[in-house]
């Protein structure tokens, strides 16, 4: 009797399940969040339940979240990039945060098609250490040592892993303990792999450098929640005793949401044991983070986007308060139209077209999807944007990790080193929207021409 396989949609919301629950028993106040933008988000709908850019988003919006993880070699990186895909998670988008003083770059692995987003739309922002930014050599080759000579995967979830990959998938009692074996990579480990003194050394020249190296695995370090409203989430906080940031990362509150919005509370100071004698120490890095997704933006919205935040960038000097700041933030974004129809002439942001209904009359095969719109033919609602921002990414990461140091990595970016290390190329996120409104757009002008030829 053949056995049949689960799908990778299953089994990815099985892993986040899983992942939701350890991270909650292990951090109390990722709960604490996830009661918090449920009830915001349950206010936000009863409020308008247009906020959601179509029905189907409904059903996903309470799993909905993403973790982040920070790997130290090209083989860990390489081998989680066969994992994931097990899930039917794939690298999309490449992120250099070396120019905001972080010596990483970053993936963010995620379902790809319409069809899994919808099922879960769960996703990991994958980080792998860049040693050739550790200054010092022999502190470099000292990291490099120890990374080298651990192994963060189990070894019977690399078994199933190579299984999937020779079968095409995995039963059901094979995918329940994949679920269960590569969440032993994510969990949180009390002690570290080094004495205090390397520790301290590695913490000198980065906070998050020992954070990758002193340490067994790539514990996860946060789960994001979604929320709808993530101004009432940052004022709902600190009334449920967390410590928000003091500013919300990413562009101002809007009519319409653009892109990413994020904030966080500040990383736990956790107890350490230290390798090497009974040394204990404080080491931060977990914590929480909440976030809420706008509209994807064209390359042209990126361009538009871009600017307006480096507008604000080079205007806001150092010690310039959080008010100025936010003030300053509003309005540069005025300049951006805060209204769909508007964005979606000028051709601002991504739109998944849909036949309202057939015209009474006989529809020119050339006639333009802005007129089909017009007429009440066609409707056209946002696509949500999936995918991160290099500057929220790193504004998180600092933050959280404290670091108040100057911003002098090399801005340049490594991508062709980091395929390499991660045994492929990286999904463009722009050319994934083109492709959904396109086949968005292709079917309904299979549809009328269809209802023409009746």
């Amino acid at each position: 009797m053949i056995q049949a396989f689960v799908t990778s949609d299953e089994i990815r919301t099985s892993f986040s399940g899983a992942m939701s629950g350890m991270y909650r028993r292990e951090v109390p106040q990722y709960g604490t969040l996830l009661d918090l933008v449920a009830e915001v988000n349950a206010a936000a709908l009863l409020r308008e339940r247009a906020l959601l850019a179509n029905p189907a988003e409904s059903a996903r919006l309470e799993v909905e979240r993403h973790g982040a993880i920070r790997l130290g070699t090209p083989h860990e990186l390489d081998t989680i990039r066969r994992i994931f895909a097990v899930m039917g998670m794939f690298p999309v988008g490449y992120y250099d945060l070396s120019a905001a003083g972080v010596p990483v770059h970053s993936t963010a692995f995620r379902p790809v098609t319409e069809s899994s987003l919808a099922a879960n739309p769960f996703r990991v922002f994958t980080s792998l250490l860049r040693l050739e930014l550790i200054r010092d050599p022999e502190l470099r080759d000292l990291a490099a040592e120890i990374l080298g000579s651990r192994d963060i995967f189990s070894a019977r979830a690399l078994e199933l892993t190579a299984r999937f990959e020779a079968t095409g998938g995995l039963t059901s009692s094979e995918a329940d303990e994949f679920v269960r074996e590569v969440l032993h990579t994510f969990r949180w480990h009390g002690m570290a792999t080094v004495p205090l003194d390397t520790y301290m050394r590695l913490h000198d020249a980065h906070r998050l450098i020992a954070d990758v190296v002193s340490f067994q695995g790539p514990h996860i370090n946060h789960l994001t929640p979604r929320t709808l409203d993530i101004d009432a989430a940052q004022a709902e906080m600190p009334r449920r005793g967390i410590v928000a940031k003091d500013v919300i990362e990413g562009p101002p509150r809007r009519k319409v949401p653009i892109l990413l919005r994020q904030t966080s509370f500040k990383a736990l100071e956790e107890t350490v044991r230290f390798a090497g004698g009974h040394s204990e120490g404080a080491h931060t890095a977990r914590f929480g983070e909440i976030e809420q997704r706008g509209i994807a933006l064209t390359r042209k919205g990126r361009v538009l986007y871009d600017s307006l935040l480096q507008r604000v960038r080079e205007k806001n000097v150092a010690g310039s308060s959080t008010a100025d700041y936010q003030a300053q933030l509003v309005e540069a974004f005025e300049a951006f139209p805060d209204d769909l129809d508007t964005m979606r002439r000028e051709r601002l942001g991504f739109f998944r077209y849909s036949l309202r209904s057939f015209p009474d009359a006989r529809i020119e095969t050339n006639t333009s999807i802005d007129a089909l719109v017009e007429q009440g033919i066609v409707d056209a609602a946002a696509i949500t944007y999936e995918d991160f921002l290099p500057v929220s990414a790193a504004g998180i990461f600092q933050s959280n990790l404290g670091e108040t140091g100057p911003n002098t990595y090399s801005a340049a970016a490594a991508r062709a080193e980091f395929e390499q290390a991660l045994g492929s190329e990286v999904l463009d996120e722009i050319e994934l929207y083109e492709a959904q409104q396109a086949a968005s757009i292709e079917q309904v002008r299979r549809h009328l021409a269809r209802g023409a030829s009746e």
